[in-house]
């Protein structure tokens, strides 16, 4: 069921290395945190059981980093993600944005697949 959000996803997260190798970190940053912030929004709609494609990726880390039954770790990269640049456009803290991204991503992919009850069992 999440094949289609996986493409969406990976293709965001593609985007993202390609504005980094070409010397965007910026832009490289906005593609991580919108994929990330795709991944929860997918859990979220699928636990409250109505889509709510209208909320931006961003309310769906600022959620995230709220969430205490969480894991601490999915938290505190929510929280890098949604943390704004310096004057000197610079985050305040060295980890990278693309692993956190992908650290959200595969966390809440592997939720709502585990939840899908129309997932094959594997063989």
């Amino acid at each position: 069921m999440t094949d289609p959000l996986r493409s969406r996803i990976e293709a965001e997260l593609a985007y993202a290395a390609q504005a980094r190798a070409h010397g965007k970190e910026g832009r490289a940053r906005v593609c991580a945190r919108r994929a990330a912030g795709w991944a929860v929004g997918a859990y979220r709609n699928r636990a409250q059981g109505a889509a709510d494609s209208e909320r931006a990726a961003l309310s769906h880390l600022r959620w995230l980093r709220s969430q205490a039954d969480l894991p601490r770790s999915l938290q505190q990269a929510a929280s890098r993600l949604t943390d704004q640049v310096g004057e000197d456009h610079r985050l305040p803290h060295g980890e990278d944005p693309l692993q956190d991204a992908r650290s959200i991503v595969e966390a809440f992919l592997s939720l709502i697949e585990a939840e899908s009850p129309d997932q094959e069992p594997a063989r």
